[in-house]
C-alpha cells in the first residue's frame, strides 16, 4: 500500500483560527481521507464541527445527517444521531494541556454531483471533562452536489492548534 495516500492539502495551525478548510477534492480519486491530528481548541466545551465546501465555500443548509457510537472511560457507551443539522460534530474539546483530538474521515461521493455525499469517521479525544472518548460512525450531506473540501471549525472559540490533512486514495 505504499504511495496509496496522496497528500492533495494540509492545514497547520499554531495560534487560533476561526476554522481550516481543507479543498481539492475532483474527479482524480474516488475516496478521500481526513487525518486530523492534535486539535486543540481555545474553549473549554467547544465541539468540533464539519461542513461540505462547494468552491471553497461551507454549505450552511440544514442538510447533515449522522449516527455514532460514543465509548467513554467514565461510563457506559452511547448511540447519538442527529438530523436536519447545519453540520456534523465530534465532541467536546477541552482546553487544558493534553485535551485533544484526533481522527481520520473518509469522504465518499464529494465530487458526484448526481450522490449525496457521505463520510465514515473514527475518534479519540480527551475531554473538557478529562474524560477518554472514541467515536465511530458515519455521517450524510443530503444534498445531490459535487463538494470540493470540507471545512473544520469549532462551535466557541477558536482551532488553537492541530495538523489538518486531505489525502487522495489512489486507484
Amino acid at each position: 500500500m505504499a504511495g496509496s495516500l496522496i497528500k492533495v492539502d494540509e492545514e497547520i495551525v499554531t495560534s487560533a483560527v476561526s476554522s481550516v478548510t481543507l479543498t481539492g477534492i475532483d474527479s482524480t480519486y474516488d475516496v478521500y481521507m481526513v487525518k486530523i491530528n492534535k486539535l486543540e481548541s481555545d474553549t473549554d466545551n467547544s465541539e468540533t464541527r464539519f461542513r461540505v465546501t462547494t468552491s471553497g465555500t461551507p454549505d450552511t443548509s440544514s442538510n447533515y445527517d449522522r449516527a455514532y457510537k460514543l465509548l467513554r472511560s467514565t461510563s457506559s457507551f452511547i448511540n447519538l444521531s442527529t438530523t436536519n443539522a447545519s453540520y456534523w460534530f465530534y465532541n467536546q474539546n477541552g482546553n487544558n494541556t493534553g485535551e485533544q483530538q484526533n481522527g481520520t474521515m473518509y469522504l465518499f461521493n464529494f465530487n458526484n454531483a448526481s450522490e449525496y455525499s457521505f463520510i465514515t469517521f473514527e475518534s479519540a479525544e480527551l475531554t473538557s471533562a478529562s474524560e477518554l472518548q472514541g467515536l465511530q460512525g458515519g455521517a450524510v450531506h443530503t444534498v445531490a452536489q459535487a463538494s470540493d473540501g470540507i471545512q473544520i471549525f469549532v462551535n466557541t472559540g477558536n482551532i488553537d492548534n492541530g495538523t489538518f490533512t486531505l489525502y487522495g486514495l489512489k486507484k
